[in-house]
């Protein structure tokens, strides 16, 4: 685990002042830089001593056979791997011919600062080399929010107590050895040495390396570009390899004197595209960074983040902890997407390898909601991914015997990767939370002619999927047999919860779509008789519900399963999956992550305050959160049924996932989903924010907020149709402020408002009534976050 004590608490910086090598890895992780395209682990400039090193672009990948014990019909054949591709962020140095390595000579100091409002990540150490020589190490990295395919380093070296011969070798690196975890060695050999040289050159002070991955056959070029600052008789020469191209720059620095050297690195790749083509592009990249300049791309970003930070902030008074991680998880959700253009967003973005570098039904449920109202231009370019990859959902629906489309559980190229079908291929639920992130981003933006193109392909598919695999038994309800819900210890159910009101959802969205559209509809082959299908499915869709206990089933009979034993499980046997065989877990009552309490927060209308209530209590009881997924849903419940102690609780445990390392793997990358998950048990849970339909099928944004006693104010924006929103919550009163855009109307506490420019809304907050507090499993209570909040360091920045 992380040592809090290794990070001060900074509402707009996360910094780290010392150097632990022993959890390395995980601070590699929340150092890492990204922009959606490109992204560079925190490794240490130096490149070692290191935990994991990561290069990383999306969609660049190397294939690997899946194994099976016995194979089967239907069964996916190969897996993809998110590699490390060349490495650009190296830069070595030798004092006296001393290698710079913190394994070795003095340490005096080590601190880095990642800085949310700049997207720069900044170093300083002081180090004394074996031979006796101090020198002082900053730099400063980046990698550009403006400019897709380009990051940047800016490093300096300067000795403190006399004159010091230095070498600074800046490098290009392909093939990295990489750490041997156990696993599957299929994998381990995919990804080993996955690139093959292609082209290698160093001329004057650029370098590039141009390399081809063996399985999936796609070529990826990196090039570099050094400017050079230093004192008279400072000299360089540069030389290459197949694997490594390295610039070497000397100097004999007097003390108090400085050897600069500002590096921009260029990246592209391509399945398609020749080698010229690629060298170029790499080139034509550095071009334009080296034209902007250091200075330049800084401002660059500083500008970007402004703007994303005027729409997405959050402001938590009376918690300095929340604080700064709601920031720190509003930045990384961000660098995972924001240029991505139409690749997958990866469940741990690229900040490391951890699930392979796959993406899930996590991004469309937990990534793009956070997006939607805060930079929406981030998600249509997701789903428009989506939307690229129809044509393997289809052929996989084919293979499965059905109509539509089936998209993936798990996947990078758009192909399922999933060798584990029961948590795979029958989760079917994903093609819903597609569908629904479609028509979330149509409301919440107005993008009419996304709807009528990909959008509308996406819904008539995912439609036709629902229709083909569901069945009405003989008194007419609709079924639908043998699927994974969200909870992942319940496979192979009949009627999940979650998944019927989704794909009720679905269906009628559907079906209301091609009525909008019905030029388009035409061209689809949807016809009047196939959507009245859809609309009578979606009317009776099964509704699982023990009425002798009053609360809805997670599925079918799930309510008469028996009970886990909680009490006679210690706290070292969790996760579960990990220590029981699913066969035991599919076969009790006991929920790895929240799925119908997760139904009740996506599908708000579809439940009754009172039933909102019991359901809560009765799935709380159950729900061990063996996932980083659960702990925001649980919030955003929490606070709908008053239970304001307990959603602060889950805020805390979603909010520090990864700066705590509370899953134990922050070191394979960060949880991005549970990042995203911050912002929704802040905006969703204490904020109340839902999407509403009425009977004449008008989706109005309503809130409902409050907060727990230790919170003294909660303030956040939303946009929503051009209009930019600003929500602030106080202990008893809410203010709503139309800052920008046409009249607005909300809902507060189900009540009607109308906003408009010119003085806020000020509204009470209702009270909340007295409520017994639902039961967890035993030893699974969260940890109560109103025992001690966490206050700001002395001179922390405001």
């Amino acid at each position: 685990m992380i040592s809090q004590s290794a990070y001060t608490v900074e509402p707009w910086r996360l910094r780290e002042t010392g150097l632990d090598l022993d959890v390395l890895a995980q601070s590699e992780s929340v150092f890492a830089l990204a922009n959606g395209h490109i992204g560079w682990r925190g490794n240490l400039d130096e490149g070692e001593p290191h935990g994991l090193p990561g290069s990383y672009l999306n969609g660049v990948h190397e294939l690997h056979p899946l194994p099976y014990a016995e194979a089967g019909y239907g069964y996916p054949e190969s897996g993809e791997t998110m590699i490390n591709v060349t490495d650009g962020k190296i830069i070595r140095l030798l004092v006296d011919d001393h290698p710079f390595d913190l394994r070795y000579g003095e340490l005096g100091c080590h601190e880095r600062v990642l800085d949310f409002r700049t997207g720069v990540l900044h170093r300083t150490a002081e180090w004394t080399s074996p031979g006796g020589r101090t020198v002082r190490i900053t730099s400063e990295r980046l990698v550009s929010l403006t400019q897709r395919a380009i990051a940047a380093i800016a490093y300096e070296v300067e000795p403190l107590d006399g004159p010091a011969h230095v070498a600074v070798q800046s490098e290009l690196v392909a093939n990295e050895q990489m750490p041997h975890e156990p696993g599957d060695p299929r994998v381990a050999a995919a990804v080993d040495t996955p690139l093959e040289p292609e082209e290698h050159s160093a001329r004057g002070t650029g370098l590039r390396l141009v390399h081809r991955t063996r399985r999936s056959g796609q070529r990826v070029a990196a090039a570099a570009d050094h400017v050079v600052e230093g004192p008279e008789g400072t000299d360089w020469s540069a030389e290459s390899e197949p694997d490594v191209s390295r610039l070497t720059v000397t100097a004999t620095l007097k003390r108090g004197e400085r050897l600069r050297l500002v590096k921009f690195v260029g990246y592209g790749w391509s399945a398609e595209r020749s080698l010229p083509a690629m060298h170029d592009q790499a080139d034509a990249a550095i071009a334009a960074a080296r034209s902007t300049g250091w200075k330049g791309l800084l401002a660059e970003q500083k500008t970007f983040l402004d703007h994303f930070w005027s729409c997405a902030d959050v402001e938590v008074e009376g918690d300095a902890q929340i604080q700064q991680a709601v920031r720190f998880s509003l930045f990384h959700v961000l660098q995972a997407a924001a240029r991505s253009e139409e690749r997958a967003i990866p469940a741990k973005g690229l900040t490391g390898t951890g699930y392979d570098g796959h993406s899930f039904w996590d991004v469309e449920s937990f990534v793009l909601p956070m997006l939607t109202f805060t930079a929406p231009r981030a998600v249509a370019p997701v789903l428009r991914w989506r939307h690229a990859t129809l044509p393997a959902a289809r052929d996989r629906a084919h293979t499965l015997g059905l109509a539509g489309a089936a998209f993936p559980w798990r996947t990078i190229s758009g192909a399922e990767c999933s060798a584990y079908w029961p948590a795979g291929t029958a989760a079917f639920h994903v093609n819903a939370d597609i569908a629904r992130a479609v028509a979330r981003y149509v409301a919440a933006t107005g993008d009419e002619e996304f709807e009528r193109g990909p959008g509308l392909e996406l819904l008539v598919h995912t439609a036709r999927l629902w229709r083909s695999l569901g069945h009405h038994d003989p008194q007419g309800v609709f079924h639908i047999d043998g699927v994974t819900g969200p909870d992942e210890y319940s496979a192979i159910a009949r009627d999940n919860l979650y998944t019927n009101l989704m794909a009720r959802w679905n269906l009628m969205a559907a079906a209301e779509a091609v009525a909008r559209h019905p030029d388009r509809a035409e061209e689809l082959g949807v016809g009047e008789e196939e959507a009245a299908a859809w609309r009578d499915a979606a009317a009776r869709t099964a509704v699982p519900y023990n009425e002798d206990l009053g609360v809805h089933e997670q599925s079918a009979g799930f309510t008469t399963f028996q009970h886990w034993d909680f009490a006679s499980t210690p706290a070292d046997r969790y996760p579960l999956l990990l220590h029981f065989p699913y066969f035991d877990l599919y076969r009790k009552q006991v929920v790895k992550q929240a799925d119908l309490v997760l139904a009740m927060v996506t599908c708000p209308d579809d439940f009754t305050a009172e039933e909102k209530a019991r359901n809560f209590a009765y799935y709380e009881a159950l729900t061990v959160r063996d996932s980083s997924l659960s702990a925001c849903c649980q919030a955003v419940m929490a606070a709908e049924t008053g239970h304001m102690r307990l959603a602060y609780a889950y805020l805390g445990e979603a909010a520090l996932m990864d700066l705590a390392n509370l899953e134990h793997n922050t070191r394979d990358g960060l949880h991005i989903a549970s990042l995203a998950g911050t912002w929704m048990a802040l905006v969703a849970g204490l904020g109340g924010m839902r999407q509403h339909e009425d009977e004449d099928g008008v989706r109005r944004l309503g809130f409902a907020p409050r907060l727990p006693e230790a919170l003294s104010g909660l303030r956040f924006t939303v946009l929503v149709r051009g209009r930019r929103l600003r929500v602030d919550i106080r202990p008893h009163t809410v203010r709503y402020t139309l800052e920008e855009g046409e009249p607005l109307q909300i809902l507060h506490h189900g009540e009607p408002v109308g906003l408009s420019a010119g003085p806020p809304a000020e509204l009470p907050v209702p009270p909340l009534p007295a409520l017994p507090e639902p039961q967890q499993p035993a030893g699974r209570r969260p940890a109560d976050r109103a025992l001690s909040v966490p206050v700001a360091d002395d001179g922390a920045d405001a």
